[in-house]
C-alpha cells in the first residue's frame, strides 16, 4: 500500500488549482522563469560540481530537486538538455552507491562519435547548469538478498551502473566474493582508475582487473578464471557493455550450464550484418514525409528527414520512441529478427525497415 504524507496531500488542490489557473501552460511553465530549480511537477537537477578525468569523459555531480526519491544501483535516469533551443533526451546510470546521501546524483558520461549530448557535456558542462530528470528505472539491479558470489563484467560507458553496484556493495560491508572486470580500448579511457586499486588493495573479497582489449584481448574464460577462481553454481553475473561482450559471456555461461545466472544492460547496439541491400521506401504518415529507404534505424532514419521524433536512451532500454507502424516489415537490431504485422508499436531506435514501411511520426 502507498501512503502519502500529510504535506503532500495538502499540497495538492492547492496544485490544482494553480495549474486551472494557469491553462493552457503547465505551472513549471511559469516556475521556470523565476528559478528552473522551483518546479511543482517537474524533476530537474542542477550540476554542482564538474571534473573531467579523461579527455572524452566528464563526471557531473547533480543537486535534484524535491521530487527525486533515489535509485537502486545499476538502473538509469533520463538527462534532459538543451541544444540550440532544442531539448534533446539521453540516458545515463548514476554511479555513486545505492542509498547514498539522498540529494545528489553522481553520473559520469562519455563522449561517443556522433553523440550530440555526450559531446555536448564533456565539452560544456559547468557548474550552475539545470538539467531535466527523470525518476530512476530500469531492472538491471542487485538482487536482495544479495548473492553469495557476484560477477561485475563491463565494457567501455557500462562501466557506470556496474560501478554503482560495486560501490553499493563495498559500502554494505558485503562478505561475499566479488569480482569486478572491465574493458577498455586503452587504459587512458578508464574514468576512476584510482579508486578501483584503492577498492582492490582494500577489500580481500574483492577483485578488480581492467582489461586493455589492444593488449588483451576480449573476453574470454580466462580473464574470469584470473579474477573469480571460485565461479560456480553461486555465483551471478552482471554485465553491461556492447552485445559483442554480452554475447561473449552469455555463450560461455550456456555452454557451462550457468545461463540463467547471467544479468546484463547494452549501452550500444551492435547491429546484425544486413541480409542484403536496403530498397523501399520509409513514409513518416503523421509528417506527411517519404524518404528512400537508408536501412538505418527507423530513429535515424526520421532525424535524417527533418523530423524531431521523441527518443531517449538509443538503444532499446526507454521506450520513449516507441511509436505505430501502419504497415511493412522492419528488423531488430538487437536481434535480427522481422516483424510484419501492421498497426504494431515498435521501437524506432533498434528498428529498421526492409523494403516499404509506413510509420505514424
Amino acid at each position: 500500500m502507498t501512503t502519502t504524507s500529510p504535506e503532500r496531500a495538502r499540497r495538492r488542490p492547492l496544485l490544482s488549482l494553480l495549474e486551472a489557473l494557469a491553462t493552457p501552460h503547465a505551472v513549471d511553465r511559469y516556475l521556470e522563469l523565476l528559478d528552473p530549480m522551483a518546479t511543482a511537477r517537474d524533476m530537474r537537477a542542477r550540476v554542482v560540481r564538474v571534473e573531467r578525468p579523461t579527455s572524452d569523459s566528464v563526471v557531473l555531480d547533480l543537486r535534484p530537486t524535491r521530487q527525486w526519491r533515489g535509485f537502486a544501483a545499476g538502473q538509469f535516469v533520463q538527462l534532459g538538455v538543451v541544444i540550440d533551443g532544442v531539448r534533446h533526451t539521453r540516458c545515463y546510470s548514476p554511479t555513486g552507491a545505492q542509498g547514498g546521501a539522498r540529494d545528489s546524483i553522481r553520473l559520469i558520461v562519455r563522449a561517443h562519435p556522433g553523440g550530440l549530448v555526450s559531446q555536448y557535456l564533456v565539452r560544456e558542462a559547468a557548474v550552475g547548469m539545470v538539467l531535466d530528470l527523470s525518476t530512476a528505472a530500469g531492472e538491471f539491479t542487485l538482487p536482495e538478498p544479495r548473492p553469495a558470489q557476484v560477477v561485475l563484467v563491463s565494457g567501455g560507458s557500462g562501466i557506470t551502473p556496474v560501478l554503482s553496484m560495486l560501490r553499493t556493495l563495498v559500502d554494505e560491508g558485503f562478505a561475499g566474493s566479488v569480482a569486478f572486470l572491465h574493458y577498455t580500448r586503452t587504459l587512458d579511457d578508464v574514468p576512476v582508475p584510482g579508486e578501483l586499486r584503492a577498492i582492490d588493495r582494500a577489500h580481500d573479497n574483492v577483485t578488480v582487473r581492467v582489461v586493455e582489449t589492444s593488449v588483451d584481448g576480449r573476453f574470454r574464460r580466462e580473464h574470469l578464471d584470473a579474477v573469480a577462481p571460485w565461479f560456480g553454481p553461486e555465483s551471478e553475473v552482471f554485465v553491461c557493455g556492447p552485445d559483442t561482450l554480452s554475447a561473449a559471456v552469455e555463450e560461455m555461461l550456456d555452454a557451462e550450464g550457468f545461463g540463467e545466472q547471467m544479468h546484463t544492460e547494452r549501452f550500444r547496439i551492435d547491429p546484425p550484418a544486413a541480409s542484403g541491400p536496403a530498397d523501399g521506401v520509409v513514409s513518416f504518415t503523421r509528417s506527411g514525409v517519404t524518404a528512400e529507404n537508408t536501412g538505418v534505424s527507423l530513429l535515424d532514419q526520421a532525424e535524417a528527414a527533418g523530423l524531431q521524433p521523441e527518443f531517449g536512451c538509443r538503444m532499446g532500454i526507454c521506450f520513449s520512441c516507441t511509436a505505430v507502424k501502419r504497415s511493412g516489415r522492419t528488423r531488430n537490431l538487437r536481434t535480427g529478427d522481422t516483424h510484419d504485422d501492421p498497426e504494431q508499436s515498435i521501437q524506432l531506435c533498434i528498428s529498421a525497415p526492409v523494403g516499404d514501411v509506413e510509420i505514424d511520426v
